[in-house]
């Protein structure tokens, strides 16, 4: 257990921390997982409008540092390959 002062408040600041970033994490894989079922239903105008929700909640992922840059870049290229598929 942290004995200083300082030590204190940074255990307080990173279960803070850990708890946003666990929600973060929580509601993008969620809507991930919305947009690959909409897809596997044939439902692309659905997952269309999901798209920029999608891309903003990746780009806000990756700045704060949840994920990294290539990982967000490789998530919005799959989805968007996978709703090109299927709007054909």
């Amino acid at each position: 257990m942290a004995i200083t002062k300082s030590a204190k408040k940074a255990l307080r600041q990173s279960a803070r921390r850990r708890a946003g970033n666990i929600k973060k994490q929580r509601k993008l894989k969620n809507l991930l997982k919305e947009v690959n079922s909409l897809t596997a239903q044939k439902k692309v105008e659905e997952a269309k409008k999901l798209l920029p929700q999608v891309y903003k909640l990746l780009d806000k992922a990756v700045k704060v540092g949840l994920i990294k840059k290539n990982t967000a870049a490789r998530k919005k290229s799959r989805i968007t390959k996978s709703i090109a598929k299927y709007s054909q």
